[in-house]
Formats: structure tokens, sequence, C-alpha cells
């Protein structure tokens, strides 16, 4: 066995939470790789919703997407999920930082990050997943990944499972990923 990288690991886990016609959220659509991903695997009687506030990663992800016309891309903050995905999700993915290929100055910030996730929790079904992969090696990066980091350790943990997968003996601030897991809730007696 060989350890899987932060973004293989990431989809080895969507795998596992999205199944054929499900509902799945790209919080940040970027070049459509995830939104590609994600609508192999709801398949058309599914839907996936992929948000961005750049025309650029739209029309990126409208390319690559093409053959599923059950996803929705969504030129917009998604900091506003909820104005846009009202059904339960399987999973939501976001790759915070900024788009590959583009603007370095137009990042991910930690306010509408923390509204995004949150929104997605609300929507999450039993055994749902909210993955984040945090990128930090940037100006405005390392601010975002402690906002995130502070949110994500108060979560109730009778209703979340919450985990980080990292390399610890990389240099640069590598990406890790932070796993959120609804859990089933107890019957009380």
């Amino acid at each position: 066995m060989t350890l899987q990288r932060v973004l293989p690991f990431t989809k080895s886990l969507l795998e596992q939470a999205v199944q054929p016609g499900d509902i799945a959220v790209d919080a940040t659509a970027g070049n459509g790789h995830d939104t590609h991903f994600l609508a192999e695997l709801t398949g058309v009687s599914g839907k996936v919703y992929a948000f961005d506030i750049q025309k650029q990663a739209i029309e990126a992800t409208k390319q690559r997407v093409e053959n599923f016309p059950h996803v929705e891309l969504i030129c917009d903050s998604h900091a506003k999920i909820e104005h846009y995905v009202t059904e339960p999700i399987a999973a939501a993915v976001f790759n915070l930082g900024y788009l590959p290929k583009g603007d370095h100055s137009i990042i991910t910030k930690a306010d509408s990050t923390l509204q995004a996730i949150g929104q997605c929790l609300e929507r999450l079904k039993v055994n749902g997943l909210v993955l984040v992969v945090i990128y930090s090696g940037h100006d405005g990066g390392s601010e975002e990944r402690d906002a995130v980091m502070d949110y994500v350790k108060q979560l109730p943990q009778t209703r979340y499972d919450v985990m980080k997968y990292e390399f610890i003996n990389q240099q640069h601030s590598p990406p890790f990923l932070v796993a959120i897991e609804k859990k089933p809730q107890r019957q009380k007696n």
C-alpha cells in the first residue's frame, strides 16, 4: 500500500459518499475537475451544483462538463449556497485558495468559506461528507486556514466526525484535507 496524496484521497472519499441519484456541491468549481468527477458519481439521475465567483472558472467548468446536463453552474459566491440548493446533499467539496492559472489576487476568504461550510452542513445527509482541501501558502491563506480549523474543531462530536489528512514532513505549506462526516442521530430512550 502507498499513501494517497491529498487530492486522490479526497476523490476516494467522494466515491464512498456519493451514489447515482445523489445531490452534490462543488463549492469552488475552479477548472471543473471536481465538478466533472461529481457529475460522473451522481449520474444523470442526480444533480451537481458548481459555484465560482469567476466567469473564467465557470467557462472552464462548462467546457469540462458539457456532456453532463445535470450540472448547474452558478457564477456566485459559495456563501450563497442556501439560495440555490434546497435538497439534502451527499457531499460538498471545497478547494480553497486561488484559481490555478488564474488571478492569484482573487482568493477564497474565511468569511464566505465558513458561511458555505455551515450551509453545506445544514443540508448534509447522514453519512454525507463535506471535504475541504486547504491551500495556505499564499497571501491570506493562513488566515483562512486558521479560521476553518477553529470552526471545525468546535463542531459537536455528537453530530460530526472531523478528520485532518496531511503529510507532516513536507515543506512550503502543502495542501491538507479536512473531512467532516455527519453522524446518525442517536435515539433517546
